[in-house]
């Protein structure tokens, strides 16, 4: 890329290119809560005004993050579970959409069943799929998408919570395999003209990405992927360029609702990719709200304070210094604010509903973004360096956990 990101438009345009296609990449799409009826009735009305800008891009694609299925295998989880009907397929059909991606906390919430029904229903629509499957080799494989000559190879991961991840001889998500995954990543290289990876993975509602997701995206980077895409965390977070290639950490929620009047939790944008052969020519991101009947689009200060926010949270993000900080920072208010609710959460689960307290606890030990906070965070409070946290950084994590919708 040979030009700066312009944060006052959420755009780059690197070069002048006449074969272009135009690539969408959205964050969580769930038919849940107030959408599941919205969606089954008049699909198209659930996007609001971005329905346009989405049905005119030539490849679509969505992190499907509920499984489409009439029966429900549940499963002992320590989050909420979720299950779609069949017939909200036609929401992803309304607009055409390629490709979802699988490799997320949700798609196994009913089982080895419910990922069968919704694999039948991807199929029905001809929409393509990738980052789960009946075993390793299948879940790790990559995904090609051709459009005007032009080949996109993508892959697909998540952290695998609730230890859904496939191995060699059992079906699943594809796991935090970073080895694996930079492999891939060198094995695409000279097959397709553009890489995107997408990453499902990171501490959910903080504005900031831990180390691990950050020196993987790297990682992935330096192996020869031309973009990375995270999401997970259900709030935006920033961007930062490494070799060349823009990783974006977080794009927030999509068409996926939650119940809270917290300002961050309701924004999220659609990524907008130009594409030629010889790569990204050009970027451009499209924030929204989300509000109870659907998304609206970000426009005029709304839309600007958006942007002041990504550039601030994106900042930090350039440097291992601003990264450390922001790291500091998160382990600080969870700390003060999280650490005591969510321990004593879990022992009064353990007492009322033991496999759900056992399945909330052994999340904590076996997925990385819990793993990893709350080992820092023990870590830092036995040195006595909590204290130790930059002002400007805690700021920002504080408005980001906080900050409620204007009235």
């Amino acid at each position: 890329m040979t030009t700066d990101f312009n944060w006052a438009k959420g755009t780059w345009d690197c070069r002048r290119s006449l074969d272009r296609i135009r690539l969408c990449i959205a964050g969580d799409w769930a038919p849940i809560r107030n959408f599941a009826p919205i969606m089954a009735q008049d699909p198209a009305a659930v996007y609001g005004d971005l329905f346009d800008s989405l049905n005119k891009a030539d490849l679509k694609i969505f992190n499907l993050e509920a499984p489409l299925a009439h029966t429900c295998d549940a499963m002992v989880k320590s989050g909420a579970a979720f299950r779609a009907d069949p017939c909200h397929i036609q929401a992803l059909d309304i607009l055409s959409v390629d490709a979802v991606t699988l490799a997320n906390n949700h798609i196994w919430d009913c089982g080895l069943s419910g990922f069968e029904q919704t694999l039948e229903s991807l199929s029905d629509k001809n929409i393509r799929w990738t980052g789960a499957g009946r075993n390793l080799a299948v879940a790790a494989a990559p995904l090609v998408l051709e459009k005007n000559h032009i080949k996109i190879g993508i892959l697909n991961f998540s952290e695998g919570e609730d230890m859904t991840c496939a191995t060699s001889q059992s079906p699943g998500v594809m796991g935090w395999d970073p080895d694996l995954m930079e492999t891939r990543v060198r094995a695409l290289g000279g097959t397709v003209d553009v890489i995107v990876v997408i990453a499902h993975c990171g501490i959910e509602y903080m504005p900031f990405p831990p180390p691990y997701v950050t020196e993987v995206f790297q990682r992935l980077a330096e192996a020869g992927a031309d973009l990375v895409v995270g999401h997970h965390p259900h709030v935006p977070q920033g961007l930062q360029i490494h070799k060349g290639s823009p990783l974006f950490y977080s794009l927030g929620n999509f068409v996926f609702f939650q119940p809270t009047d917290l300002l961050f939790r309701k924004l999220g944008f659609v990524l907008f990719v130009e594409l030629d052969r010889q790569g990204i020519a050009a970027l451009e991101m499209a924030p929204y709200q989300i509000h109870d009947q659907g998304l609206g689009l970000l426009n005029g200060p709304s839309k600007t304070d958006f942007f002041n926010a990504f550039r601030l949270v994106s900042d930090p993000l350039q440097t291992p210094w601003g990264r450390e900080h922001a790291w500091h920072a998160l382990i600080r208010y969870y700390a003060d604010h999280m650490l005591e609710p969510e321990l004593a959460a879990i022992l009064d689960k353990l007492k009322t509903d033991p496999p759900k307290g056992a399945a909330m606890f052994r999340n904590r030990l076996t997925t990385l973004q819990h793993a990893e906070l709350l080992k820092d965070t023990m870590t830092r409070i036995m040195a006595g360096n909590l204290d130790d946290t930059a002002p400007w950084a805690l700021d920002i994590v504080h408005e980001w956990m906080t900050r409620k919708i204007p009235e």
